[in-house]
């Protein structure tokens, strides 16, 4: 059977973010056909840590019965029924209700979608439709950052600040523009950066700042301490609303339910999708200010935007049920606990080898640098695809995690479920080591 699937994988199923020549060449890397707890067994039998919850969405774990048993309940009674025309249900009502409950106090009403990549096109559009109720409709322009991932839709695509892909299609949306990120820059650096660009644009012309609390594809940058202070500050000086994307640090990922309460800032709209449903089902959404909720109940009218299914009820129960696990198991306070074990073993690491530079994490969001002089952060030359050999030899170990290699950097990143203990954190931190050492050996 496993012959077979490579076989028909190669002829029919065009996989996202992959290397065609790759797929071709040697199939897929894995074929997976069951999930349970923090593990993926493929179709060979060989079991895996999923050290990056599949997407950085599986917050929950592999197999949970609960959602399942939640998802059926829904359909027998409702499978679907369309949002539109004001038509509404009670699964999106509580899950509206709910989310509001948890967001940042001000954020309190919600438009669904099915994704991250719809979640952050609609934020653009809604931010844009805004501006034109304000009176003000040259506000147009979206501020993003290099080194940002939000999406690969039309809009969200040229927000995100990675140009590889830009390049994809050869095309890039106007009115989208990126400033310097912390990576490796002081806050003034990258507030400096920002302001420079909002003033030779103009700021007149911007409508919105967008931002993840930490960058999770361009290799789990995490900010100074003081960083979203003062871009909350730049943007209240410049009139500019201000996006949150927590589509990977939304619903505990960080240790708390939404990444940016770390810093204590509170944005004008935030994203979510992938930890809402544990990715047990496609969901997604925008949380908006009251303000903002003002201005359309006051002036839009019809709202010309809106997605088959947006407010899905399946999709709904699900979410409605994977918060609540989320709570009653507080899975935030066991992401803190357990990220700064995590911590602490990359810390381990970084002294036990040669090649470690920069660790990280927050919650159970973090990375691994790999640098050929920790004392100078020299990186490796591409051509020697340094992350390429630790993720292998990371696979080959039982281990999956995803690279990080733009820019020349070689970047290991993780994200395992939320349920995680110490003993498969351990586990983690002991093939990671053992992993460095021999990409090191083969590489001197």
């Amino acid at each position: 059977m496993s012959d077979k699937l490579v076989d028909l994988d190669q002829k029919h199923f065009i996989h996202p973010t992959s290397s065609v020549q790759q797929q071709q060449q040697e199939g897929p890397a894995f074929i997976f056909e069951k999930g349970e707890g923090i593990y993926l067994t493929d179709t060979k039998g060989e079991t895996y840590i999923d050290a990056m919850s599949s997407l950085w969405n599986v917050n929950i774990g592999h197999g949970r019965s609960e959602l399942a048993e939640a998802s059926k309940a829904q359909m027998e009674k409702l499978a679907f029924s369309s949002a539109f025309s004001t038509f509404s249900h009670e699964p999106a009502i509580r899950l509206a209700e709910k989310i509001a409950s948890i967001a940042p106090e001000s954020l309190s009403a919600v438009f669904f979608t099915s994704g991250g990549s719809e979640a952050n096109d609609s934020a653009f559009k809604l931010a844009r439709h805004y501006w034109r109720l304000k009176g003000e409709p040259e506000r147009r322009k979206i501020l993003s950052r290099k080194k940002a991932y939000h999406g690969v839709a039309a809009a969200s695509t040229s927000a995100t600040g990675i140009p590889e892909f830009w390049d994809m299609a050869g095309t890039f949306m106007p009115d989208f523009i990126h400033a310097e990120t912390p990576y490796e820059k002081s806050t003034k650096e990258a507030i400096d950066s920002m302001r420079q660009v909002i003033e030779d644009e103009g700021p007149e012309t911007i409508a919105a700042f967008i931002a993840e609390p930490v960058q999770g594809a361009g290799g789990v940058i995490i900010p100074p301490d003081d960083y979203f202070k003062e871009v909350r500050k730049l943007c209240d000086e410049y009139g500019i609303l201000f996006i949150a994307d927590e589509i990977i640090t939304g619903f505990a990922r960080t240790g708390t339910m939404f990444g940016m309460e770390n810093w204590g800032v509170t944005p004008d709209l935030m994203t979510f999708a992938k930890g809402v449903t544990s990715g047990y089902i496609p969901f997604g959404g925008v949380i908006i200010s009251d303000a903002i909720h003002e201005m359309l109940k006051q002036s839009s009218g019809t709202l010309f935007h809106g997605f088959t299914y947006s407010g899905h009820p399946t999709s709904s129960a699900v979410a409605l049920k994977n918060i609540e696990i989320l709570e009653e198991e507080n899975l935030a306070e066991n992401s803190r606990k357990m990220g700064e074990r995590l911590l602490k073993g990359f810390q381990q690491v970084k002294e036990n080898t040669n090649i470690v530079g920069d660790v990280r994490a927050i919650g159970l969001l973090g990375a691994v640098e790999l640098v050929k002089d920790p004392a100078t952060n020299e990186h490796f030359p591409a051509d020697w695809k340094v992350v390429s050999k630790a993720i292998k030899a990371l696979h080959n170990r039982g281990i999956i995690c995803r690279s990080v290699a733009f820019d020349d950097t070689d970047i290991i990143c993780f994200s395992p479920p939320l349920i995680i203990n110490e003993d498969q954190i351990d586990t983690i931190i002991e093939n990671v080591q053992e992993a460095v050492l021999e990409v090191e050996k083969e590489i001197k």
